[in-house]
């Protein structure tokens, strides 16, 4: 089964290209410095015992070194150029990191007094842990590729008994491997079953090549990353968009079909709201009716005997409009107002009151509640 873009991202960056120098090139010593020592303080170190064990100046050397802070020694090790060739040093250039072979274990954390041996077709290397984090001795011895496993037996107890009491030996039968890492700021190395996770700022110390291609591989690095980050985030994001794609065909067909159910039901749908409004209308004829005795009867019955009326018209259903007179206008008044205050009057109004020859003519405007009304018994 094919790995998903989100099990790549997981796994974290791929591993780093690493060239494995081989042991034999390299003497190393350990080298006492001040408890607390900065990390320039130690580079300054390094540099001055370098110069000093070594016959040649340190501009002629490929050199590195293993610290932790707070150590109170540090591992140099160092080799003279002219020892490789010009298409060994080419080789160099497409590395991430160059060091070492057993320099790929000094981030294994073993416990003190343990002893690792690291197995190559060319010899073995011991490395040795006295106590603290940096080794106190690397050995290494050559082998012939043709030896036997008498003679390498052999040669790895004598590495052993020189390296020192140890509690503990580990073996690491195939050259350490780079293996992907949870985040950019780490190398994890796998020799058989021993694990070694050296951060980055070890990784460049332990780098034997010149610092100015350090820092120019540094910031290639950097741009290899971002472009790996890149890469993920686009592939994720295609895959984001496909999904969304499938997401909006799946949404179209059924809108389609929606719309389909819609059309088939909509002659159905149009037949029942027409009945519906057929029996609504029906209903409304049934119940509503113009009561124009009734209303009359109800102004009548607050009407003053000064008042006469002369003509009624209604307007809709629960409106009438009657033209009045009187001989007496100050009636008009007194009647506006018991009309106002009978249960069933929504609102009444007094218009074109005019007197002439001492008689008040007026056009009374009654609106009922439509509640107010029921129609005549026989």
């Amino acid at each position: 089964m094919c790995a998903s873009p989100l099990d790549a991202l997981r796994a974290g960056p791929p591993p780093p290209r690493v060239a494995l120098l081989p042991d034999a090139m390299f003497f190393s010593r350990a080298i006492p410095v001040q408890a607390g020592a900065s990390r320039e303080q130690v580079v300054s170190e390094v540099g001055i015992a370098l110069e000093a064990l070594s016959p040649f100046p340190l501009s002629q050397l490929y050199y590195g070194y293993y610290w932790t802070p707070g150590s109170d020694r540090v591992l140099a090790f160092a080799a003279y150029r002219r020892r490789f060739t010009a298409d060994q040093t080419a080789e160099w250039g497409s590395a991430q990191h160059v060091l070492p072979a057993f320099a790929a274990v000094l981030g294994s954390g073993v416990e003190p007094a343990t002893t690792i041996v690291l197995a190559a077709p060319d010899g073995l290397t011991v490395v040795h842990w006295d106590q603290g984090k940096v080794p106190s001795l690397v050995l290494h011895t050559v082998l012939s590729p043709e030896a036997t496993e008498e003679e390498r037996a052999k040669a790895r107890s004598e590495l052993i008994k020189a390296a020192g009491e140890a509690r503990t030996v580990v073996d690491a039968p195939a050259p350490p491997v780079a293996q992907p890492a949870r985040s950019d700021s780490e190398v994890v190395f796998a020799a058989g079953t021993l694990r070694s996770t050296l951060e980055s700022g070890a990784m460049a110390a332990l780098d034997v090549r010149d610092k100015a291609d350090m820092a120019a591989l540094a910031r290639a690095q950097r741009r290899d990353l971002l472009l790996w980050r890149v890469a993920m985030g686009s592939v994720l994001a295609c895959a984001l968009f496909a999904l969304c794609e499938v997401a909006l065909v799946g949404a179209g067909l059924w809108e389609k079909a929606r719309i389909a159910k819609v059309g088939a039901q909509k002659t159905t749908v149009s037949r029942i709201m027409s009945d519906q409004e057929l029996a609504n209308r029906i209903e409304k004829l049934s119940t509503e009716r113009l009561l124009p005795l009734e209303m009359i009867s109800v102004v009548a019955a607050k009407k003053p005997a000064a008042i006469q009326f002369l003509r009624a018209t209604t307007s809709g259903l629960y409106t009438i409009q009657i033209e009045a007179q009187t001989g007496n206008a100050g009636e008009i008044g007194g009647f506006k107002t018991a009309l106002e205050q009978t249960p069933g009057c929504d609102h009444v109004e007094i218009r074109d009151q005019l007197l002439r020859n001492n008689v008040a003519s007026f056009t009374l405007i009654v609106t009922f509640k439509p509640t107010a009304l029921a129609p005549a018994t026989s």
